[in-house]
């Protein structure tokens, strides 16, 4: 079964999703059957590369809110964060562009290091006093990550993965969501937000509990001594045993 999460790195409720989701699937009895895909989500993708300030400052412009108000709004994100065991920093943190980021964690879904890399870049964003829309930074946690250097920084220095990128959140716009954390449990179940460990959990049952049953019906009338080739690499034709 596969699970695909819809998340962008500057949502703090992906960040607090991922935890409960990763929660709520260690209770779910066939975790070793399930596959976790991140998808590409932009919040905000009319940020260019470059633009970068403090989220408390962008919060109270965006919600037409006082700086004190805005800090109260990420106190409580804060309180649900540290209720999982995670880090979580109200000031000091910044926001910008996470087109490049999710170029990179394609990049790092191909090498098999995805859920490594946005660890990584989750904790530094919401957690450090670091800056991930810095791009040694970014580097830096790459290699972290597993990646190759040279290969990493070939990504950012280029666009290599924008279409997977884009690929990625129109196919979220063809699923009818408009904002993330967003999960689809084999293309047949959604959950919408930093849903509590249970809900997930019930979810994954659910999903596997409706998974489509296929049966073979034989046709032709095919019979158990039809010519075939046994995984031992012996192929017999039927009755060539009773032979002289």
């Amino acid at each position: 079964m596969r699970v695909e999460i819809w998340s962008d790195i500057a949502c703090p409720w992906c960040y607090i999703g991922k935890a409960r989701f990763e929660k709520g699937l260690a209770e779910f009895a066939h975790r070793d059957g399930v596959e976790v895909v991140h998808r590409s989500f932009e919040l905000d993708p009319s940020l260019t590369g470059g633009k970068t300030g403090p989220v408390i400052d962008m919060l109270a412009a965006k919600y037409g809110r006082s700086l004190a108000e805005a800090r109260s709004m990420e106190e409580h994100v804060a309180s649900n964060a540290r209720s999982e065991g995670l880090g979580y920093l109200v000031d000091g943190r910044d926001y910008g562009s996470t087109f490049a980021i999710h170029r990179l964690l394609h990049l790092a879904k191909d090498r098999g290091r995805q859920s490594e890399l946005l660890d990584l870049v989750y904790r530094v964003n919401f957690a450090e006093e670091r800056s991930v829309y810095d791009r040694e930074t970014l580097v830096g946690l790459a290699v972290e990550a597993g990646l190759d250097e040279a290969e990493a920084r070939g990504v950012l220095d280029g666009d290599t993965y924008a279409e997977e990128v884009r690929a990625d959140q129109r196919e979220a716009a063809a699923l009818g969501a408009n904002g993330v954390p967003f999960f689809v449990f084999d293309r047949r179940i959604g959950v919408s937000g930093g849903q509590p460990a249970e809900v997930f959990t019930q979810a994954l049952e659910q999903a596997w509990e409706s998974r489509p049953v296929t049966t073979l019906t034989p046709v032709g009338g095919a019979s158990a001594d039809a010519e075939v080739c046994d995984t031992d690499g012996s192929c017999v034709a039927p009755g060539a045993g009773d032979r002289p």
